[in-house]
Formats: C-alpha cells, sequence, structure tokens
C-alpha cells in the first residue's frame, strides 16, 4: 500500500500523511534552505492566486466563463468591528440562549486536533473531527466577546496537507484579532509542527515525542505474495504515470512513478522548509527549546495554569473553557456575523466514488453517484442560489460515475457559476469531477491530476487447484465469460478486448479534460497518463485555475456571480447528511453489531472494484494505513481469498 511517512523516533506511533502515493528510491535534488530564527515567527501568505494559462482547445467548453477576469484573492477571514446595533442584538440573543448553548464569559476554547479530518460537515451524533466546522470555530472564536482565546492540542494526524494548510490558515487570520492561541504538542512530526507554529506560542511536555527527520515515501507490493497463495492479477492501467493497480500487478517501482513521486516528495518538502525551517534531525524536546522551536516545556495542567492567570481567573478552581463539539454548535448568526443575502449552494463531494449504493454503504461512506446527481440537479433548477462551490476531497473511483458526475456539473454550469474547490485530494475521478466547473481552485500540496484509468480481475486457476475447488460456465457468445470466468487465464481475443475497453476510457477522460480545460488534445496529453500533480505544479500547467482554500473560491463565486466581494452572503450546505441509526451508535461509543470498521472498509472498497476505475493509488488498502505491516498483510490475503473463494 501506498503511503507517505515520516520516520519517528522508537517510541513514537507514526501517523500517515494521507499522499497515498508510493515511495521513491533515488535521492532527489538539494533543494534551497531558508535559515529562520523561530519558526513561530514565520510570516505566511493567507492565500496564494495562481491563474493557468488559458489555451486554445478545439471546442470551446460547455459553461464558459469570463476566463480573461483576473481573479480575485482572499485570507481564511477577516475580524471587522460590528456596528452598535449588531453588537446590540449579540448580546440579546446571548441572554436568550437555552444553557445548553451558553458560553461563559472569559472562556477558552479549546480543539484537539488528532486523526482523521473530514471534509464533510459532522451531526452532533458523528465521531471524528470536521475541517468546516473547525475553520468555522476559529472565525466565531475571534468575534466572541465571551472567547479570551484558544488552546489547540495537536497530535498525530491522518489527513493530508491540503488540510493542514487551511487550519494554519485560520490560525494565522484568527491572530489578526489580538485573541492568543496557544498550541501544546506532546507528540508530533513534520506536519504536525506545520500546524503548531503557526501559534504565538506553543508548549511540549518534558517527556514529548517530537521527531523532525525529514519525509519518504514508500510503496508495499503484493505481486509475490498473490502468487504464491495462487492468484494471478491482470490488472490494465493505461498512463504510464498511473500507478493503481501496481500494489497487485508489480513487484517493483517503475521510473515513470519514481519520477512522479519524487516530484510531489520535493513539492512537500520544500514547502516545508519555505514555511517553517530547514532544520533536521531533531529529536530532543531539550534542543527544541533550546533553539526556539518551542516556547517552553511545561506539563498540560502547567499550561492551564498559566492561562488561568492570564485571563483572570486565579480565583477560579480551573480554567473556564468550552470545547469543540459543544462551540460547533454555536451559530455565526448568534455572534452577527451569519450571512444574508444572496445565497450560494456548496455541494460537497468526499471519498472513493461508486455509481450506487451498496449494501455495506453507510450515509457518510463515500461519493454516491445518483445521490449527488439528485443534489446538483436540485441546485440546477432552482433560481435562488446565485452561485456553487463544489467542494471535491476525493481519490476517485468508478469510471461511469466519474463521468455521468461530469455530465451533471457541465449542465449545473451552464445555468449558474460553478467553483470546484479541491481538499486533500481531488485526483483521477476526483478531477473527472472538478474539471466541469469553468474555474478549479486547490491548495498548492493537494494531489490533483491522475488523468488515467486502471481495470482488473484475479486469475484464481492455481487457488482454485491448490485448495481443490472447481467451477464451471456455461455460456452464449465469444466474450461473455470475459468478466466471469476467473478459473483460467483471458484467452489472446479476451485480453485484446479487455485492454481496448480501458483504453477506450482513457481515451474519453483525456479528450474530455481537454475541452474542459480548453486544450487541445496533444496538449493535454502531455499532462495526463495518469500523473499525480500538486496543486501549484498543475496550477502552472493549467489544469488549475487559482491557489487556495475554500475562502478563496467564495471569493470567486461571488466575482462571477456580479455579487460585490464586501457583501455578505449566505452558504446553503446541499450535501449536509441527517444521522443514521449507526452514526448515532457509533457516536454514543459503541460499534453497530461488533462490525470491524477496518474489515468492512475493505469488503465496501473489494465490492466497488467492478468495471473501469478512475482512481489514484492507494484507495482499496488506504484504511489499513495504521496497521502493523504483517497484520495488513494477513488481513489483505484473507480478504481475498474470502471474497473469491
Amino acid at each position: 500500500m501506498a503511503r507517505l511517512l515520516v520516520l519517528r523516533s522508537a517510541p513514537y506511533h507514526r501517523s500517515s500523511l494521507s499522499a497515498a502515493v508510493s515511495s521513491r528510491s533515488a535521492s532527489f535534488p538539494r533543494l534551497a534552505r531558508r535559515h529562520l530564527p523561530s519558526p513561530l515567527r514565520v510570516p505566511v501568505r493567507a492565500v496564494e492566486s495562481s491563474s493557468g494559462a488559458t489555451k486554445q482547445g478545439e471546442e470551446a467548453p460547455l459553461a464558459a466563463g469570463e476566463a480573461q477576469e483576473p481573479l480575485p484573492t482572499a485570507p481564511a477571514f477577516v475580524v471587522e468591528e460590528l456596528g452598535w446595533g449588531t453588537q446590540l442584538a449579540v448580546k440579546l440573543k446571548m441572554l436568550v440562549a437555552p444553557p445548553w448553548k451558553r458560553v461563559r464569559k472569559g472562556s477558552v476554547l479549546t480543539m484537539t486536533l488528532r486523526g482523521e479530518i473530514s471534509d464533510q460537515l459532522k451531526t452532533r451524533f458523528s465521531s471524528g473531527l470536521s475541517l468546516p466546522q473547525i475553520c468555522e470555530n476559529f472565525e466565531k472564536a475571534a468575534y466572541d466577546p465571551r472567547i479570551s482565546g484558544i488552546y489547540l492540542h495537536i497530535e498525530p494526524l491522518s489527513c493530508g496537507w491540503g488540510k493542514a494548510e487551511e487550519i494554519r490558515r485560520h490560525i494565522v487570520d484568527f491572530k489578526k484579532s489580538g485573541k492568543f492561541v496557544v498550541g501544546y504538542m506532546p507528540v508530533g512530526g513534520e506536519k504536525e509542527y506545520y500546524l503548531a507554529s503557526a501559534c504565538a506560542e506553543l508548549y511540549a511536555p518534558p517527556s514529548a515525542y517530537v521527531a523532525l527527520y525529514g519525509l519518504t515515501i514508500q510503496q508495499t507490493f503484493l505481486r509475490g505474495v498473490l502468487e504464491k497463495v495462487g492468484v494471478q492479477p491482470e490488472i490494465q492501467r493505461i498512463g504510464r504515470y498511473k500507478s493503481a493497480g501496481d500494489q497487485l500487478g508489480r513487484k517493483s517501482m517503475s521510473n515513470e512513478v519514481k519520477e512522479m513521486l519524487g516530484a510531489l516528495l520535493d513539492n512537500i518538502y520544500g514547502n516545508w522548509l519555505d514555511t517553517v525551517s530547514s532544520t533536521q534531525g531533531v529529536y530532543q524536546v531539550e534542543k527544541l527549546k533550546e533553539e526556539g522551536w518551542i516556547t517552553d516545556l511545561l506539563y498540560d495542567d502547567q499550561v492551564m495554569t498559566m492561562l488561568k492567570e492570564r485571563v483572570g481567573q486565579n480565583d477560579k478552581k480551573s480554567l473556564r473553557t468550552v470545547d469543540y463539539s459543544k462551540y460547533s454548535g454555536v451559530r455565526k448568526s448568534t455572534l452577527g456575523i451569519g450571512g444574508g443575502g444572496d445565497l450560494i449552494a456548496v455541494i460537497r463531494a468526499s471519498g472513493s466514488i461508486t455509481r450506487t449504493r451498496s449494501g455495506l454503504s453507510i450515509s457518510s461512506s463515500g461519493i454516491i453517484a445518483e445521490q449527488l446527481i439528485k443534489k446538483i440537479r436540485t441546485v440546477r433548477e432552482s433560481d435562488k442560489y446565485k452561485a456553487v462551490i463544489l467542494r471535491i476531497d476525493s481519490p476517485g473511483g468508478d469510471a461511469l460515475a466519474s463521468d455521468l458526475m461530469w455530465r451533471e456539473i457541465r449542465l449545473l454550469a451552464d445555468s449558474k457559476p460553478v467553483i470546484a474547490s479541491m481538499s486533500d485530494v481531488a485526483a483521477s475521478g476526483g478531477y473527472y469531477m472538478a474539471m466541469a466547473a469553468p474555474v478549479i481552485v486547490a491548495e498548492k500540496l493537494t494531489l490533483t491530476g491522475s488523468i488515467g484509468v486502471v481495470t482488473g480481475k484475479f486469475i484464481l486457476q492455481k487457488l482454485y487447484e491448490r485448495i481443490d475447488f472447481h467451477k464451471e460456465i456455461l455460456s452464449r457468445g465469444r466474450y461473455a465469460e470475459l468478466n466471469a470466468a476467473d478459473q483460467r487465464p483471458l484467452r489472446p481475443d479476451e485480453a485484446e478486448l479487455f485492454e481496448k475497453s480501458a483504453q477506450n476510457a482513457y481515451a474519453s477522460f483525456r479528450d474530455k479534460a481537454a475541452m474542459s480545460r480548453s486544450m487541445s488534445i496533444d496538449q493535454m496529453e502531455n499532462f495526463a497518463q495518469g500523473r499525480v500533480w500538486s496543486g501549484q505544479d498543475a496550477a502552472s500547467r493549467g489544469l488549475v485555475d487559482s491557489l487556495g482554500g475554500f475562502s478563496q473560491a467564495l471569493a470567486i463565486a461571488k466575482q462571477r456571480a456580479k455579487i460585490p466581494q464586501d457583501k455578505k452572503v449566505r452558504l446553503v450546505e446541499i450535501s449536509k447528511a441527517s444521522p443514521t441509526l449507526p452514526e448515532i451508535l457509533s457516536g454514543i461509543g459503541g460499534s453497530i453489531l461488533g462490525v470491524d470498521r477496518v474489515v468492512k472498509g475493505v469488503l465496501q472498497d473489494v465490492t466497488s472494484l467492478n468495471g473501469v476505475q478512475a482512481r489514484m493509488d492507494g484507495i482499496l488498502f488506504e484504511r489499513l494505513e495504521n496497521m502493523p505491516g504483517e497484520n495488513q498483510l494477513f488481513l489483505l490475503v484473507k480478504e481475498i481469498t474470502n471474497y473469491f473463494g
């Protein structure tokens, strides 16, 4: 399985960097390093705008926007002084708020950033963190007169660098409110420190596990293991850089994949050096303090005592706090910063792409095309929405489902402005969706592109012979057994048809990408071939129009809808899910019917692999990332043999 890893000291538990890419054995060019006296005082640009060059294609896009108009830039948020009337209304709303929604004056907002961070809104019963709710909490706390500051616990993260950049941008903008933001990092590596260094102050316990060793990418290959158990993978991947399926079909990394992953690693590593520092090999927390990487070595209770003194609560037994979960329930309108006037729809699409819901799916298990298409049509048929932001965090999936959504998004863009905003990843099928929008916004380190397809099947002849399993098929038609027969190798004519179907799907994907981005097919072919690009590299090649986060997409949506930038709008979340019974039980702390989340996730992905896939490497096995290698291998072989046996 492909993972981006940070080398750690022995006691430290590695967290995946969610790059979903594989290892690079060759060394990469030495990058220019910038030495900074104190990473805690590094200035950061809130957003960057990079307008890709418009290329002339043979066919104009279905919904051509004003490509010549310069795209605006925007910070995460700006703190503005509220009028006296608004301030009075805020005080009244706070007085009449129900007890369970009240926040005591002088409270400190506490948030623990750890593990997975979803790009979807969470219901009150859902567990885990939500990126839009984290970002909204920063903005609300900046305005809320009851909040004195923010205390962030930063621990190993399983999100990608796109989400990390979005959160860091909000930390930087929150500090402009004049309130304090204090970080506490007991365990961390490069990504965790990338966030923590944006805090005005950063503390760690004397026994903290902090390892800044540098970044590596690695990939494991299972072809040899599968052969030993009698499983022969037949993989058709179209595109020299398309690495999806490599862990099943190859025993080593191709030169093209090494080139691609090396460029991605250079981008991630270079951005870290430019933003934070060039110091490497740090593992002693005392040295971090001496060199100014952290403010001081204090335990959590000592930091809480310090904050209690800072906010004037010395006479209190404990610091007044409000946690992430409760504060997420505070409405922006309560604080006088709710939107008004024109409506802009927000459609969120996160996870692996399938066409229909499988029996193992839950409402938050990925992008189900038939459901998303209904929401897209609802927005298209309504006159109340002035623009649409399509927020994508997906590595791809079913190629047919991706194409059906592409068509619906194109039709939507023909009726009103549509801006695609990419999070951690919008690659392969995820990019298929995004390219339907006239304007695409990505983070600098968003993983995108991967314009290619993969399809495959398992030949189980040797496995069947080994376990004395017999299978017979009666068929009519020359190619009737193409997908059904797994007890024998493909005939030459079947193998030819198998390859042609994948080639046809690739040509369709590439040609529509060329049309959508106003390029010739030959131009697009240079950037396709299944290659994954970082957001900044994609922008320089015309695959992305602007660099930034959600606020950048909102500014462009206002521009295209002819709404003044200083005018408030109301964002309407179209994809907001209702809580399901499994989510409610999970949120309470139970495990529905004792079904293991990891096994269920693997089964769901395996059963979705029907037909041609437009997906980026690492999706089938992404839920195994944090398991020891031998357990991953055991579970993988077990599930394959269970499914096909």
